[in-house]
């Protein structure tokens, strides 16, 4: 074909076979297609057919004459998508494609063209037109997802954006509500509150508060209670979840709070008889958090001896766990059933050395345990609480003694007096008679005088004394038996500190606290001689247990004591505090519950300046997340946090002095 004859073709519509369709090299998109748009148009190619024609021109060599190929101006994307089908052999090669030819224009001009004088559509009326073939046509999200080449997921997204309040779609219409504040909206289809929370919203109109408004009633599926019931049980009772399709929710969002509430009071409820009948104690109580209130004595178990059987299979136990470490120390990933039977072993090492700790059977029958939820979502139990009623009295022997006794001393006077001794008895009977309050009070304050030199002349035995007072105040309720005028004051942090005593800190503090309740005689008239009977090192350290009991250095908004304050800050000092060992930024501690510039201060002060940078644009839920795992491998702290000692970080250039309480009102 001659270059005069490729002209006569002009704007005529032709059926070109696929395989005589090249590339232009005159096509004004020089970067390629991305996979993902050539998906997406083969699959409405193969739904609908190619529904705009190519442009093309005529192939013609160095001499001008026609080489029978076609160069696409127009459509490669079209051209590239059928290619795609016949690599899945939906097609052939050889799939004729309507064209039109066109030799009058400048092939560049034109493909510049028809990528610039055209509009796309809106965003919302995409949203629109997804919901009409699914209300009209009743096509499900799988059948439009292979129809227009996206996922369906992506389809689902554009579906609930399509449901969106028709109020919220003209706001983002005429450029009130960006599509990100749309998307925050699309959490919920109720159109009432979608409206409500609008109105609503004030000069904050990030995506994060939308959301939270929009789900306040409602609990994430990460809470405690979600986790301890399990979303499978939540729904098979009948329910239901709110999922995000455009956030990580990890779950949803549980709408009815009340049937969760209930879900976990009975299985609380189940766990804690199951633990009263087969452990043998006198009651049990399920509660969502510790009654700090609840008033009662605290027993703890003390240490027995196994039995010979449970030593034996210890023994067995601990050998053959010792062998299997050493045969597979050298093993960079251990087989299966090796990892199997390792957990096997540590649960029956951990079940018989549990036996070395026991409570008293008769403290059982009359002491019980509150099964309580973790803020992980786990339960926990804590046993040994005796409630005042269920106290031992006095044995009866020893109250019938002490009548008896005063009984026959004054039946003895009084037969004397019958008698009619003589004027001596009388005077001997009267020196018998009590001494007079006054006398008694006089007497006991020359004494008490005496006790305070004496002791202020011996350090060794007022630790003795300060230990005894404090130790009776913390591991007997109620105990008035100390005579030192200390009166200790302990702060339940747990009010403060959401899920502390779950933290790796909290559960040490229990497990220290519970060793040297263990400890403890089982009556308080007997805590003098214990105390004495320490040997010095182990003294001072109940001492220091007793008195690190009463530290309170809580900042709370209405209290108004900055002296204490400042000692905080110089104990801190003195005991040389590091919190990196205790805390660490994570969204849930911290970087959660700031403002998105806090979290790139900290990315920027504990990483890096660039760091901070990229993560700039992020949404704040990914942004906090991104943080935790930068600053996880360092020792980044909150101002709060710190000790007097100069924080080291990546960036030196940025200089932060850290005194504690007195630095910062975080």
């Amino acid at each position: 074909m001659s270059a005069k004859q490729a002209t006569a073709q002009n704007g005529t519509e032709v059926l070109i076979p696929l395989n005589k369709l090249k590339k232009s090299s005159n096509n004004a998109r020089k970067t390629p297609h991305s996979e993902a748009a050539i998906e997406a148009c083969a699959a409405s190619i193969a739904a609908k057919g190619i529904l705009q024609n190519l442009v093309v021109e005529p192939e013609v060599d160095g001499e001008g004459a026609a080489t029978g190929f076609y160069l696409v101006t127009i459509g490669e994307g079209r051209r590239l998508a059928q290619l795609l089908r016949v690599k899945r052999k939906e097609i052939k090669k050889t799939e004729p494609i309507r064209c039109i030819v066109d030799t009058a224009n400048d092939p560049h001009e034109i493909s510049l063209d028809e990528n610039v004088t055209r509009e796309n559509m809106h965003p919302a009326d995409q949203f629109d037109a997804f919901k009409k073939l699914a209300d009209e046509r009743g096509l499900g999200a799988e059948e439009i997802a292979a129809r227009f080449g996206v996922t369906p997921h992506v389809v689902r997204q554009r579906l609930r954006l399509g449901a969106v309040s028709p109020k919220l779609m003209q706001a983002y219409r005429d450029g009130d509500l960006a599509l990100e504040q749309l998307m925050a909206f699309a959490i919920t289809d109720d159109h009432v509150r979608q409206e409500s929370v609008y109105e609503r919203l004030s000069h904050n109109r990030d995506a994060s508060a939308i959301r939270r408004l929009l789900t306040e009633t409602h609990v994430a599926a990460t809470d405690r209670r979600a986790r301890f019931v399990g979303i499978e049980a939540y729904a098979e009772a009948g329910g239901t979840i709110l999922r995000d399709l455009f956030t990580e929710d990890r779950g949803g969002y549980l709408e009815d709070v009340a049937l969760l509430d209930l879900l976990v009071t009975a299985k609380l409820g189940r766990e804690a008889d199951d633990i009263r009948a087969a452990e043998g104690w006198k009651w049990t109580e399920a509660h969502l958090d510790f009654p700090h209130a609840h008033g009662m004595r605290r027993t703890y178990p003390h240490p027995v001896e196994l039995s010979a059987d449970d030593q034996a299979k210890l023994r067995t136990a601990q050998t053959e766990f010792d062998w299997l470490t050493e045969e597979h120390q050298a093993a960079e990933e251990l087989p299966d059933e090796v990892d199997a039977r390792f957990g096997e072993l540590e649960t029956e090492i951990e079940q018989l050395e549990a036996k070395r700790l026991a409570y008293d059977p008769d403290d059982i029958t009359r002491a019980g345990a509150f099964v309580i939820l973790n803020h992980d979502g786990t339960m926990r139990v804590e046993r040994g609480f005796i409630r005042p009623g269920d106290e031992k009295p006095h044995s009866e022997a020893d109250q019938g003694g002490d009548d008896e006794q005063t009984e026959a001393e004054d039946g003895a006077n009084a037969q004397a007096v019958l008698d009619g001794e003589d004027e001596e008895g009388a005077e001997e009977e009267e020196e018998d008679q009590p001494l007079s309050d006054v006398l008694v009070r006089d007497l006991s304050a020359h004494r008490t005088l005496g006790l305070r030199l004496n002791l202020s002349e011996q350090p060794e035995i007022a630790i003795v004394a300060v230990t005894h007072a404090l130790a009776a105040q913390i591991f007997y309720l109620g105990a008035d038996a100390h005579v030192v005028g200390i009166q200790l004051v302990k702060t339940d942090l747990a009010a403060h500190a959401d899920g502390i005593e779950d933290a790796p800190t909290g559960r040490a503090w229990a497990k220290r606290h519970a060793n040297w309740a263990r400890q403890m005689p089982r009556g308080v008239s007997d805590l003098w001689s214990f105390v004495v009977e320490l040997d010095h090192d182990s003294r001072m350290a109940l001492f220091a247990h007793c008195v690190a009991l009463t530290v309170n250095a809580v900042k709370r908004p209405w209290d108004r004591r900055p002296r204490a304050l400042v000692t905080a800050d110089r104990l801190a000092e003195a005991v040389s505090l590091d919190m990196t060992g205790y805390w660490r930024p994570t969204v849930r501690s911290y970087l959660g519950r700031v403002t998105k510039a806090r979290i790139l201060d900290a990315v920027r002060e504990g990483k890096s300046g660039e760091a901070a940078d990229r993560m700039a644009d992020m949404k704040k839920v990914e942004m906090a997340a991104a943080a935790e795992e930068l600053l996880a491998p360092t020792d980044w702290l909150p101002l709060l946090l710190r000790s007097a000692k100069p924080l080291e970080r990546a960036d030196a250039s940025v200089s932060v002095k850290g005194d504690g309480y007195s630095q910062a009102a975080e």
